[in-house]
């Protein structure tokens, strides 16, 4: 087992390049490993963090006093449909690896940075897809039991942007996800407008997996959404709202204040709101600035380290003026979409 090390910095394990020193630190290179520290840590009352790619994580300035345990267990096995990744392997290898054996149903998720443990977390969707339409079941340390559990797709909780792993986060480490990605030649319907826009067909066509990706990957990389060193819009957390869902009530409330805003039909009669528009249209245009961070000059849901000088709180300083400004206008409540550790919005 890896030593653990004391004060290493987290900044460089986040994909913002924020966060301060950690109590202790370990790599964890099997699924076992991680139970075992896991598990250690909760015997003696040690505060644990697990950390994954670091790409959906906003970490205090003075750090996490306790143990973190980074996340380096790797493995793919395939079953005919059944894909079961390690919670180690980096996601879009992953989807890369999919598309290539032409496999469909993750395609539209090209691009998006982190660790294959984090994906049901986050039930971590974009343009039109989700990971909750494929995970058939994922393998996770149960703290609270003190075992190893394999949950089906319908005990996961999955709902927009969360699942009952984000509602009770003390309680699950995920250690291994499956996922059921058909051969098929295309890909599933396109279900958003900008992805069928850019591919040149209607919504609800399926096109070759390949060539879904390289359309998403080109979008995301024109949002600063694609990670890249030269790029210092993508030295963000990704979107750091989700999307707001609307009673029918408020959305009435909001038709009074901002008449004919987009909207997405959901179930019920409840209404999705882009949160960019929300965010541009309060008065916060892309590449707006408070002080080091700011938001990024390609995609207005992103709250940037450009320069990797700022503080967390700095960066936090802007998400609440943006946040708050919306309130004001619009009478909508963003809600942050990272994981907070030692801090909050």
């Amino acid at each position: 087992m890896t030593k653990r090390v004391a004060g290493v910095r987290l900044a460089p394990y986040t994909t913002l390049g924020l966060g301060g020193p950690a109590g202790a630190f370990v790599e964890a290179g099997s699924s076992e490993e991680i139970v075992e520290l896991v598990a250690a840590a909760d015997r003696a009352g040690e505060p644990v963090l697990v950390l994954g790619g670091g790409s959906n994580l906003v970490v205090s300035d003075e750090g996490f006093d306790g143990l973190v345990v980074r996340v380096a267990s790797r493995g793919v096995e395939v079953e005919g449909d059944l894909v079961t990744a390690q919670a180690g392997e980096d996601w879009d290898a992953l989807v890369e690896r999919a598309v290539g054996e032409g496999r469909s149903g993750v395609e539209c998720l090209s691009g998006i940075p982190g660790l294959v443990g984090s994906t049901p977390i986050q039930n971590v969707g974009a343009y039109g897809q989700d990971v909750s339409q494929t995970i058939t079941a994922v393998r996770a340390y149960d703290r609270r039991a003190g075992e190893v559990r394999d949950l089906a797709a319908r005990e996961c909780g999955f709902a927009y942007r969360h699942s009952a792993f984000k509602d009770d986060p003390e309680r699950y480490v995920v250690l291994a996800v499956t996922y059921e990605l058909a051969g098929d030649a295309l890909s599933g319907p396109v279900a958003y407008r900008e992805l069928a826009s850019r591919l040149g067909v209607a919504l609800g066509d399926r096109v070759p997996p390949a060539k879904a990706r390289a359309a998403v990957l080109e979008l995301r990389a024109g949002k600063g959404m694609v990670l890249d060193a030269a790029d210092p819009d993508t030295r963000s957390a990704g979107s750091f709202f989700t999307n707001p869902v609307l009673t029918a009530s408020q959305a009435a409330g909001l038709e009074l204040r901002a008449p004919g805003f987009p909207r997405w039909d959901m179930p019920d009669g409840a209404v999705k709101v882009p949160a960019a528009w929300l965010i541009e249209n309060a008065g916060f245009p892309k590449g707006y600035r408070r002080g080091p961070a700011r938001i990024s000059t390609k995609h207005t849901l992103a709250m940037t380290n450009p320069e990797l000088v700022a503080s967390t709180e700095e960066l936090l300083d802007l998400a609440r003026e943006v946040r708050d400004g919306v309130l004001e206008k619009f009478g909508v409540t963003l809600v942050n979409e990272p994981v907070m550790v030692g801090t909050h919005l």
